[in-house]
């Protein structure tokens, strides 16, 4: 069995990485039927079933075959987390170049994993030598890794103790409950006559009391309200043939 043949080789060595590698191609299957269940997604399944074999190749390297429980049953569950991983992580605000983004992704579960490891965070250097790669390399992956994440318009800014950004950005205008009145008045307003309208507008825009609007329109105080009372009678009634 190729797993007991593993557990028995040093790492590093050509032997176990040409066993590991065997291992990796036959599980492969598993990979893409993990990938398939998000078929659904707007992303290439070749970039989905990559980033599920990263999540294989962490389940080889920790997989016990000793403790009597298949591997499938092991590794699915970590497979389908790096996947999600990867679609909760990639919100690309920002492109990322393909190479740097794959990149990133090793270094991403590289970082999670050496923390498991030694109970902290690992430095630029741990990295670089779990994946063989340069720490310029790992810098520049973790600077790409922040262009994936989108700041919330309601998260508070940290350390400024001020509002979020949504509240900087406008206010709730107190007037704009009043839009559907205004309009249905508008509405109401044209089917009375001309010098009603006018009294209304005079009485209720301009502010002007009776008195003053029957100085304006050369009629009397009495006859003004009036018209005012009969002017609120046809509009209620209007509001109610129309509701």
């Amino acid at each position: 069995m190729l797993f007991a043949e593993l557990k028995e080789l040093e790492p590093g060595t050509s032997e176990h990485t040409r066993v590991r590698s065997a291992l990796i191609e036959a599980n492969l299957p598993l990979v893409r039927y993990a990938a398939a269940r998000f078929r659904s997604r707007n992303e290439p399944m070749e970039d989905v079933v990559q980033v599920g074999t990263i999540g294989l190749i962490n389940a080889i390297d920790r997989f016990d075959p000793d403790r009597g429980v298949q591997f499938p049953t092991f590794a699915m569950p970590t497979v389908v987390g790096e996947i999600k991983r990867y679609f909760r992580d990639n919100v690309r605000t920002v492109h990322v170049p393909r190479r740097l983004h794959e990149l990133w992704v090793q270094v991403n579960s590289a970082a999670e994993d050496l923390t498991t490891a030694f109970g902290r965070s690992p430095t630029t250097a741990e990295i670089a030598e779990r994946l063989r790669i340069s720490e310029d390399e790992v810098l520049a992956c973790i600077e790409a890794g922040r262009s994936y994440h989108a700041t919330s318009l309601e998260a508070a800014q940290e350390g400024d103790g001020l509002p979020g950004l949504l509240d900087r950005l406008g206010y709730e205008d107190p007037a704009l409950d009043g839009v559907e009145h205004r309009d249905l008045v508008r509405h109401l307003l044209v089917q009375l006559p001309e010098r009603e309208q006018r009294i209304l507008l005079l009485r209720y825009y301009s502010n002007l009391t009776q008195s003053q609007i029957s100085a304006e329109l050369g009629v009397s105080q009495m006859h003004v309200s009036r018209l005012l009372a009969r002017s609120f009678a046809r509009l209620r009634s209007a509001n109610r043939i129309d509701s």
